[in-house]
């Protein structure tokens, strides 16, 4: 079996730059928030989110178990994935931190709508509307650690026996 010498195929690999971060979360790709439960085994749950002022928002409904979790002990990891051919996906170990409990027409609501439109599109607004009287936390992670990777291939450490 001959070797493509065209490797156009695995996309631009490595880390990505912040402006591809931002695009790529710009997309709506959905987060894996990862907390550990009351009895310090991991919980995880898919969210969406909003990534401004160097962190993530991040709005939980009032009955979500994780949000509990999260409130007893900040310590999270998101996994920002897809699973297209470009293989981008961002790792975050970071502190949440409860900015909201449930409530109704808090601060989350002017995250939330812009939010719906990004995952939801323009009929974002016909979701997210009628449930506003439904009360929900507002997070926000702030990142200790964020790495980035894409494309197919492996980083430089995981080749050649390099352990």
């Amino acid at each position: 079996m001959s070797k493509d010498s065209n490797e156009n195929w695995r996309g631009k690999v490595g880390k990505m730059s912040e402006v591809e971060i931002n695009d790529f979360f710009a997309e709506g790709p959905i987060c894996r928030l990862g907390c550990l439960d009351e009895d310090g085994w991991p919980y995880i749950a898919p969210c969406w989110f909003e990534y401004k002022d160097g962190g993530f928002y991040i709005i939980p409904r009032a009955k979500s178990v994780w949000a509990k979790h999260i409130q007893r002990d900040g310590r999270v990891f998101l996994c920002i994935d897809e699973s297209s051919m470009m293989n981008r996906r961002v790792l975050v170990k970071g502190e949440a931190t409860v900015l909201e409990e449930p409530n109704v027409g808090g601060r989350w609501v002017e995250i939330g709508r812009p939010m719906s439109v990004r995952y939801l599109g323009e009929r974002g607004p016909d979701y997210v509307e009628p449930t506003m009287v439904e009360p929900r936390w507002l997070l926000f992670v702030r990142p200790l650690t964020m790495k980035s990777w894409q494309g197919v291939d492996w980083h430089k450490r995981y080749k050649h026996g390099k352990w």
